[in-house]
């Protein structure tokens, strides 16, 4: 015992000196000149601050649909590379449809397919042949739209300017978004649940718009989408357009969105910018089409058709629509973060007050509050001056978790708050193992130094398995878990840490500090 090494003093204040650094931002705005790595107060969780919780639906089917439509452009490459005339190629569901002028190359046409696309199963028909997606590819794409649009929508809450937010997946096909702090339910939940699905398309020039309206008769390879609802001789109604079927470009050749003014009505417009491969593909659209329109569709109604004047080599284009600020920057927003490759539906909502948040907040400061004083009034009753010692430790433990959470960024929430009154009986369930185990020493008859070295020593490894199997615990629970069990799991991961360093370490050393004393023999002890 008189031999402490001076080296774990000094270890132990600098730790206080950051556990105090890392925990002030908390209780005061730091200056200026405070550090900027440890200046960040603890985040709070939606039980805590209040916010949003929706819980997302995702229609996983569409996302195979629109998988087996995006095959259509390759079955028509791979046909016309090898000059395979066909008659129709069709997507309806999970089935890809292709009718081949001349049935004599089914053969070769479904050889050729099935080397292309393995993810099918071929049936053919004379001049038909029929491609259903294998239930495993469909399975696949469904797993895959669901993990793509936690990604969309992370991207889409990050720009609401945010922290924190949590964002899992739910079950097979549903995503749990909360966000702390937020309280316009509406916009996130327009925001968020925008497919936001961006298309160009060439408007049929030569085709008789008001033959295919009258008849129901649509050309062949053509489709008829509408525009914007407008007030037109007292009514609302919305512009028809002819358009190719083929998309020329999608938003996944948008590389950046931002808001613009458009010089020619003085209103707010999205100004697109497109990655290489989009810009090279808009260059030869627009070289081959002068003084034709194209269409821009966004999800699924056609924002504007321009007529196509001159070659456009800068790789930009603009959307315009009478767009107020935020729907411009909304817009913006959704299409920078990608198309949600699926639409989404929300099935459930709520949405938390911040009085209510405060309210849990002054709840679970108060069961600490008490838990901890409970604590330490035991403490000193039972243990003395070892109990002080083991107050001192554990006021230092509770700094050291809200310090160590708010330095590396972890958001606080009710069930972390259990965790932390969990982690103070923890904490004090040690030096209890401890001091128990310097009373039995002294019982046998040792010198109460000898008796410090004993309990130390002897209930050291008890209390390290104890708190390595509950931390073994936390980490599975944080790594299955979510939502309000991460966030008991993150607490009392922490709190087990610093509890095994100021139960074991730190009441060592201040019973050091206390009990050896130069020219002085010790012969009895306060525990």
């Amino acid at each position: 015992m008189q031999g402490y090494a001076r080296w774990k003093y000094w270890m132990i204040a600098v730790v206080l000196l950051v556990s105090v650094m890392g925990a002030l931002p908390n209780l005061m705005t730091p200056p200026s000149w405070w550090p900027g790595a440890v200046s960040h107060p603890l985040n709070l969780g939606l039980d805590l601050k209040g916010g949003i919780h929706l819980v997302l639906d995702v229609d996983v089917d569409k996302a195979v649909e629109r998988s087996v439509e995006e095959d259509i452009g390759v079955v028509r490459h791979l046909l016309r590379e090898n000059k395979i005339r066909y008659k129709k190629l069709d997507a309806a569901g999970f089935v890809l449809t292709v009718k081949l002028k001349n049935a004599a190359d089914g053969a070769a046409a479904e050889k050729l397919i099935a080397d292309q696309l393995p993810s099918y199963t071929i049936a053919r028909s004379g001049d038909t042949l029929r491609l259903t997606v294998t239930e495993k590819e469909a399975n696949e794409i469904r797993k895959f739209a669901v993990d793509q649009v936690i990604e969309v929508v992370r991207s889409r809450v990050d720009a609401l300017g945010t922290t924190e937010p949590v964002i899992v997946k739910q079950g097979e096909r549903r995503v749990l978004v909360q966000i702390p702090g937020y309280e316009d339910t509406a916009r996130a939940k327009a925001l968020i649940g925008r497919t936001a699905q961006l298309e160009f398309k060439l408007v049929d020039e030569k085709g008789d718009l008001d033959k295919a309206l009258s008849s129901g008769h649509v050309p062949p390879g053509d489709v008829i989408i509408y525009g914007k609802k407008t007030m037109r001789n007292g009514k609302l109604v919305a512009q028809p357009y002819l358009l190719k079927k083929r998309t020329e470009l999608s938003g996944t050749e948008v590389s950046d969105a931002r808001v613009s003014i458009d010089s020619r009505f003085n209103e707010y417009a999205v100004t697109l910018k497109f990655n290489n491969k989009g810009a090279r593909r808009f260059d030869k659209l627009t070289a081959a089409h002068v003084n034709e329109r194209f269409a821009i569709i966004l999800e699924g109604v056609v924002q504007s058709a321009p007529v196509i004047r001159e070659r456009i080599s800068g790789g930009t284009a603009q959307i315009t629509g009478s767009f107020t600020p935020q729907e411009a920057r909304d817009l913006a927003i959704v299409l920078r973060a990608g198309a949600l490759p699926a639409p989404v539906t929300v099935v459930e909502e709520r949405s938390i007050g911040p009085s209510l948040g405060q309210d849990s907040v002054d709840q679970g400061a108060k069961s600490i509050m008490i838990g901890a004083l409970l604590v330490l009034i035991f403490m000193v009753v039972y243990y003395r001056m070892f109990g002080m010692i083991a107050n001192v430790a554990l006021v230092f433990n509770m700094l050291l978790i809200v310090a160590a959470m708010s330095m590396i960024g972890a958001t606080l929430t009710l069930p972390g708050m259990a965790g932390i009154v969990l982690t103070i009986g923890m904490a004090v369930d040690a030096n209890v193992l401890i001091f128990e185990r310097i009373r039995e020493e002294i019982h046998l008859g040792k010198t109460p130094l000898a008796a410090i070295d004993g309990g130390y020593d002897k209930a050291f490894s008890t209390i390290v398995d104890a708190n390595i199997t509950t931390l073994i615990a936390a980490i599975v629970l944080f790594q299955f878990g979510s939502g309000p069990v991460k966030g008991f799991a993150v607490t009392l991961s922490v709190g087990i840490l610093a509890s095994m360093f100021t139960a074991i370490t730190v009441t060592r050393a201040l019973v050091a500090l206390t009990v050896v004393k130069p020219g002085r023999k010790l012969t009895k002890l306060s525990i």
